[in-house]
Formats: structure tokens, sequence, C-alpha cells
């Protein structure tokens, strides 16, 4: 190992799964060295009684210079406190990086999830070599990170890029606390949401709601293996999702006028269900000239892209960048 190398514990902390991550940085790529990961619970103090002893087994076998900590916000980076994600909340008014530094006596780096991707992808994804990048979660929710000029941006309190709370329309799924949210149209939950809004108006129950049990049971995933399977209304979901898509992508276009725009996500899954219909409201909707130049591109650090979030910030926080 040379001198530059350094050993980084990250923290995921999603609304469905928290993991805990360990890697190896040379400063121009970051290597998984494992990774463990629980369900979260509504507690932050539950999650971390499963959660720490993952994190323990890897402080014992490697000495890890610092933490970093992805999370959905809003929270105050500065301070290290997650304030009131819609998706973590029990969570509210925890201050997870002094969590970390006195559970584990490492310091401690909390990022927005987005904000953590974004850097992560930029650096070693999608994003590579750009210096206007957009990230965009769709995930359980929907959050957006920023790198204007070559730098993450961050905001006047952290929490620029929360594009989720965006209102589409007046009517539609709820998301971010608002019906018919970017969020409720392009996210894991507002997906499953969409489906029950959609369903309601089929003649009958779609087989594959069926089959999952009822609306109450259906997932995204879900959803997208029925679209595998040919389901006629799982397409025709995806496609809403997608024309939403793009009506959102158009504001960020129109407003940022970025190089990159990397999807994470549900995106990564069914692109080619949500591809057609967010094309055709692009070309509707954005100024040409700004999307002309704009790529949109799946996150290319693929699944694992939560994890080298996280690590990407512990190694930023290391190296004083943030």
């Amino acid at each position: 190992m040379n001198s530059r190398n350094k050993i980084l514990l990250g923290f995921d902390i999603g609304g469905t799964k928290c993991a805990v991550s360990v890697g190896e940085s040379n400063g121009e790529q970051i290597r998984i060295l494992g990774r463990e990961q629980t369900a979260t619970e509504f507690s932050p103090l539950a999650t971390f009684e499963k959660l720490s002893p993952l994190a323990e087994k890897f402080l014992n076998e490697y000495e890890c210079e610092c933490a970093g900590i992805s999370c959905g916000g809003p929270l105050d980076s500065a301070a290290g406190k997650i304030l009131a994600p819609p998706n973590l909340r029990g969570w509210h008014g925890f201050n997870i990086a002094d969590y970390v530094r006195e559970r584990f006596g490492l310091c401690a780096r909390l990022e927005n999830d987005a904000n953590a991707c974004a850097l992560a992808e930029w650096r070693y994804g999608a994003g590579r070599g750009s210096r206007n990048m957009v990230f965009l979660t769709f995930g359980t929710g929907l959050g957006a990170g920023l790198v204007l000029g070559g730098k993450l941006y961050g905001g006047a309190n952290g929490n620029a890029g929360e594009v989720g709370h965006i209102r589409l329309k007046k009517k539609g799924p709820l998301g971010y606390g608002k019906n018919g949210s970017f969020e409720g149209f392009c996210s894991g939950g507002g997906i499953a949401r969409l489906a029950e809004l959609m369903g309601w108006r089929e003649r009958e129950t779609p087989e594959c709601v069926l089959s999952a049990g009822g609306y109450k049971n259906i997932t995204s995933k879900l959803l997208c293996d029925a679209a595998e399977n040919g389901s006629r209304f799982a397409i025709k979901v995806f496609k809403k999702s997608g024309e939403m898509l793009g009506k959102g992508l158009s504001i960020i276009i129109d407003l940022i006028n970025p190089e990159i725009i990397v999807l994470g996500g549900v995106y990564m899954r069914a692109r080619k269900f949500l591809e057609s219909a967010m094309r055709k409201a692009l070309a509707q909707e954005a100024l040409d000239c700004s999307a002309r130049v704009c790529e949109i591109l799946p996150a290319a650090l693929g699944e694992n892209v939560g994890d080298y979030a996280a690590l990407s910030v512990a190694e930023a926080f290391s190296s004083g960048e943030l």
C-alpha cells in the first residue's frame, strides 16, 4: 500500500435499508473491501444496535482514518444532524456524526445522499471529467446532488437540490409531503402509489397487483419485473413516470444547463420502460439549446453507488474538501 492510500468507513442511511462499508482509496479510485447492511428501523438507535456490530467488525480488521455518512435530506451537514427526511420520520434531530464519533472513535462527516452520490459519480463514475453535473437518486425518495463549476454545491444551508419537493401536477401520487410532486412520480415509493392511483381506473385489478396480494404490497421492483414479463398495466405505469421524469428533468436542464445528468435507483433497473416517454417530454418542455448539450446517463457505479457515495464523503472530508 503506498503513502496515498487511505482506509475509510462509510455509512449509507436509507429509508428502507442502511449499509456500512469499508474501502481503500488511492486518490484515483475507491475499492470496496467489505460491506454489510440491515433494515432501517423507525428509531436511529434501534438501527445502530444492528449496524454497529457490523461496523465494529470492519474496524477490528482495518485501521480507518475517518467515516463518511450519506443520508437523505433535509439535514444540517455542518452540525452532523439529521433534520426531517420524509422517509426517516423517527430520525428527526439525531446527531449522527456525534454518534459515530462517540461510538467508534472516528471523525465523521454527514452529507446529503444526493450530494454524496453526485460526488462519487463525478469523481469515479458517469460524470467523471464534467464541470456541471446533476445526480438524481430516484430511489426510495428523489433528491438531486449538484456539481457546478467543478465543485459540489450545497446552497445556503446544505439543502440545495431537493427537487423531489417540486410539484409537477396539482393532483398525483404523494411524495415529499406533496401530491403530484416530482418525488411522487419518480421514486420507488412514488411509483407504487402511482400504480395504485392508475389502478383505480382499471376495469379489473391487474394480474401483477393480484399476484402481489393487492396494491398495499406492490413495489417498483415488482412492477419492473411485471413489465419485463409484458404486463400492459406495469408498462403503462412506467410510461407515466417517464413522462413526469422528462418534465422534471426539463426544469433542471433549463435552470442549471448541465453537461450530464446521472440517474440512479429505479432508472438503472427500469430505463427501457421510462426512456421513450422521458425523451418525448424533454423534447416538448426543455430548451433545445440546453437539452442538446446534456447527456442523461444511468449511474455508472451501479447498485453500489450508495457505498461509493459514503466513502467519497469520507475521502473528501479527510482531504479537507468538505
